[in-house]
């Protein structure tokens, strides 16, 4: 039977902590109280302006439209004579004294007609030409210019508030704002062409162009490049001030037309054999399988004597009466 310890027996000593006194730390100074940061001032929001439409005709060219627009319109101050035989053809002699080819359209026949004094230098809306064979500046008026004299009525104003239109002794005459697709160029002669796509008038006509040429240099890659050029008159030639290309032109979407025709006339195409030898042969060099092989209309040729298939006969020898031997073959 195990014993319990003696109650009496004195325990071991264990060791105490002495007392430490509590060290007095610094407390941190209370920060100073900070100044809300600078309000940070939004610059203000740019001014939206509404879209005018009337303004586009309060010059006599408008801003383009879109960034590749086609377009080749100009300014010319000086007189209109018509020919004798036809009204709506003569000739444009400007303040410079340049006599230039003219031909009137028929939308300001009747404004030529009723409402301008022909003896009189007036600011015209032309659009330029220049021919492939003889490359000399004739226009095509399209228009009139002068606000100051063609306004409307009192009575109209009066009812309608009209536009603060540009007047004709303010605007420089002699400039021309060509807008295309550069096909040529060559800087040691300083001469282009540039193509001007016309938008087709009826739904079902098909896209016209035409080319114009300039005097002048384009840096950079060019041909094949829209560009947008401010040109002057100088005599008989458009110069270029001004020249800025606005980007590559996309290539051209081919029609349903121009799709089949290549299908059918490319090598290796729906009827063309492939680089390999392989597919069938192009029409130009088909020849029939079988039958007569001689071309239609030639003249019949004779024709060659049957081949002999049967053995030829050996030779028999028969005695005649004198005793000499003849030779005869059996048929």
């Amino acid at each position: 039977m195990p014993q319990s310890p003696d109650a009496s027996d004195p325990k071991p000593p264990t060791a105490q902590r002495p007392l430490v006194r509590p060290v007095a730390r610094p407390q941190p100074a209370p920060a100073a109280p900070t100044s809300p940061p600078p309000a940070v001032e939004k610059p203000p929001e740019p001014e939206i302006e509404l879209f005018d439409p009337a303004s586009l005709r309060q010059q006599p060219i408008p801003a383009p439209s879109e960034p590749m627009q086609y377009r080749a319109i100009g300014l010319l101050r000086g007189r209109y004579t018509p020919s004798e035989e036809q009204f709506t053809r003569g000739e444009m002699k400007t303040a410079d004294g340049t006599t230039i080819e003219a031909v009137l359209l028929g939308r300001v026949m009747s404004l030529v007609k009723n409402h301008l004094d022909l003896e009189q230098e007036h600011l015209w809306v032309v659009y330029p030409r220049t021919r492939e064979k003889h490359e000399d500046l004739h226009v095509q008026i399209v228009g009139v210019w002068e606000p100051e004299n063609l306004s409307k009525s009192e009575e109209e104003s009066e009812a309608e508030e009209t536009p603060n239109y540009l007047p004709s002794s303010e605007v420089e005459d002699n400039y021309f704002s060509i807008r295309g697709e550069v096909i040529f160029h060559t800087p040691e002669e300083k001469s282009m062409v540039i193509k001007i796509q016309q938008a087709p008038r009826k739904k079902d006509d098909r896209a016209k162009a035409f080319k114009l040429k300039l005097r002048g240099e384009l840096t950079g890659k060019s041909v094949g490049y829209f560009w947008e050029i401010n040109a002057k008159r100088e005599g008989a030639d458009l110069v270029v001030m001004t020249a800025k290309s606005i980007g590559m032109i996309p290539p051209r979407k081919k029609s349903k037309e121009e799709i089949e025709r290549g299908r059918f006339s490319r090598p290796g195409g729906r009827f063309g054999g492939g680089g390999g030898g392989g597919g069938r042969r192009p029409f130009g060099d088909r020849r029939p399988s079988g039958g007569d092989r001689r071309p239609s209309g030639a003249a019949p040729q004779p024709q060659a004597a049957p081949r002999r298939t049967e053995p030829l006969p050996k030779p028999v020898k028969r005695r005649t009466d004198e005793g000499t031997d003849n030779v005869t073959s059996e048929a």
